[in-house]
């Protein structure tokens, strides 16, 4: 039977009582069970796969899935225009059984009705997760992400780069409250991982503190690491409490030896929390 035209379509994946911790926190292990392939441990690194050819990503995903923290691997356009969706994932799975995160640049921006598409196409594809920028506003957020968990694939909801002149403070187009409002929202469908910049430590610790009020175990991933202006140990001090896996690229990809980068990158991380 069709939904009521004013009735909520993800009513059945917004969290329950049962979902609840018993200081009514949302609990993170509840929640984990609705995605296919939640990142694995608590401090790590997520590989962005933005090298210059799909050659060197594979040999980086080669010479670094089997690296202690090396937690999954966000690609994007670089590869995708390259591939296709589906070959993308087709060729990486066959060097990793990591996740595969989707970094559409940035999904979400878009008009609701295309969400269902979105992510029905990222399904077929074989993606475990999509990150998901859902700044056109409140039924963005549930449209993104709510289709997001209906596939079972993780959704990583964001709204902001680690840029100066992103947020209306700095001269941006977008208010500088922007991620408390898309976070609120996000949560209200059972959304526990968060893109948050990481070249502002503020930005990570304010972040950290509401979330961690309202989920027992909240996950960020963290870009703006390295060239960008952050440093792993301070990110990871900045967000205490809370599940952190910086997003690293060219600190890995361009690197002599990418596991070696990839170690020392975990091991800072770690010595840090």
């Amino acid at each position: 039977m069709p939904a009521a035209p004013n009735s909520d379509p993800y009513a059945a994946i917004r969290p329950g009582k049962d979902e609840l911790l018993a200081d009514g926190r949302l609990a993170r292990s509840a929640l984990a069970r609705r995605y296919s392939r939640p990142l694995p441990g608590n401090i790590g690194i997520v590989i962005a796969l933005d090298a210059d050819t799909v050659d060197e990503s594979k040999r980086v995903v080669e010479l670094t899935t089997g690296v202690d923290g090396v937690a999954g691997y966000k690609f994007g356009l670089t590869l995708v225009l390259r591939l296709g969706l589906a070959e993308t994932v087709r060729q990486l799975r066959n060097v990793t059984n990591l996740p595969l995160l989707y970094d559409h640049q940035k999904a979400g921006p878009d008009v609701p009705d295309m969400a269902g598409k979105f992510c029905t196409i990222c399904h077929a594809a074989g993606v475990d997760g999509l990150i998901l920028f859902p700044t056109a506003g409140p039924r963005a957020v549930d449209g993104f992400a709510g289709e997001s968990i209906l596939r079972r694939m993780l959704p990583i909801v964001g709204g902001d780069l680690p840029l100066p002149d992103y947020n209306a403070g700095g001269g941006g187009y977008v208010v500088d409250n922007a991620l408390d409002l898309i976070f609120a929202r996000a949560l209200t469908l059972g959304a526990d991982h968060f893109v948050v910049p990481g070249n502002t430590t503020a930005k990570l610790t304010h972040h950290a503190e509401q979330l961690k009020s309202r989920l027992e175990m909240p996950t960020f991933l963290v870009p703006g690491i390295g060239p960008l202006g952050g440093t792993f140990g301070s990110v990871v001090k900045a967000a205490a409490g809370v599940r952190v896996f910086g997003v690293v690229g060219r600190a890995v990809y361009a690197a002599k030896d990418p596991a070696e980068a990839a170690r020392r990158l975990v091991d800072e991380g770690r010595a840090a929390a």
